[in-house]
């Protein structure tokens, strides 16, 4: 058995470790200095302690902790100007008041209040219309137009106050008056005829033998007839020729029939012919009757290259 264990001689004498008392121990000064070791916690169980540990923090880790802070401040700053641009856009951009500007080409003065209760009256059967992003002006336009006939359209101008729009309304524009049953009544461009009219009577007076039904707001006569019209209009007016009244005949409306200031006289056209042409036929006979002294009951030329007088 002695064979097995070691000699009491054969284990090594364990390191003795002494202590010189002549070293003291560092001061708080040279605790961060180099080669030695950090004594002491962590900065996180000095937070957790509320312990002040300006003298154990390190200038990295008081940099570190200065930009964590602004990062803090600033994404907190960042979000109150957020909220205060969101609030500003929704403020700026709804509608609680309506103001209505019209053109200055107006020959009266208009009822503004008369179009602001039909505005808020869309707005009222659309609220969120009154948030201007959500604002469907076509929409809007054919609303008032179909309430105001005489309405053409309406524009969007933007904010004026906080709370307050401004709405622009753009009025028809004549081209002919139409009189019907003693009742005077208008028609633009479009051919949509109404009985609110706010610049300069027309000229050209349009009388209805057609017998055909008018409707205000709805387009009675197409707009092939009407350009028709202002188009014999113009070129009358450039052959020194002046038209008073534009008439509709009994049973059709492909013909127009036309009074001329000069001489009182009575011209038969059609649609179906060129303006120019016919008024070129036009002025022709006219200057052959009055160089003849004649006045015919009425002259036509419909057909091109003659005309037809009675």
């Amino acid at each position: 058995m002695k064979f097995f264990t070691k000699k009491q001689a054969d284990i090594p004498r364990r390191r003795l470790t002494t202590v010189d008392s002549s070293i003291s121990s560092p001061t708080s000064s040279d605790i961060f200095k180099r080669n030695r070791t950090l004594t002491g916690t962590t900065s996180n169980r000095l937070d957790s302690l509320n312990i002040v540990k300006a003298g154990l923090e390190s200038p990295r880790s008081h940099v570190h902790h200065l930009t964590n802070k602004r990062r803090k401040v600033f994404s907190i700053f960042l979000v109150v100007v957020a909220c205060i641009v969101i609030l500003w856009t929704l403020v700026s951009h709804f509608t609680a008041t309506v103001v209505i500007s019209t053109g200055s080409a107006l020959s009266r003065s208009v009822d503004s209040s008369r179009y602001e209760t039909v505005v808020q009256d869309y707005f009222a059967v659309n609220p969120l219309s009154r948030f201007q992003f959500f604002l469907d002006q076509a929409a809007l336009s054919a609303y008032v137009a179909n309430k105001l006939t005489e309405v053409e359209s309406v524009i969007n101008k933007g904010m004026v106050n906080i709370g307050a729009t401004s709405f622009a309304i753009t009025m028809r524009v004549p081209v002919a008056g139409w009189k019907i049953n003693d009742k005077q009544y208008f028609v633009d461009t479009k051919g949509v005829p109404f009985d609110q009219n706010y610049f300069a009577a027309p000229i050209v007076q349009i009388i209805d033998n057609s017998g055909a039904s008018l409707q205000t707001g709805e387009a009675s006569v197409s707009k092939r007839f009407l350009g028709f019209v202002g188009r014999i209009v113009s070129l009358a007016k450039d052959s020194s020729y002046t038209v008073t009244q534009a008439i509709l005949p009994a049973n059709t409306t492909r013909e127009l029939e036309i009074k001329l200031k000069e001489n009182n006289l009575l011209v038969k056209l059609s649609i179906d012919r060129p303006a120019g042409e016919q008024v070129e036929d036009m002025s022709r006979a006219v200057r052959y009757f009055v160089s003849h002294n004649q006045t015919p009951a009425y002259i036509d030329v419909r057909v091109s290259g003659r005309a037809f007088y009675k």
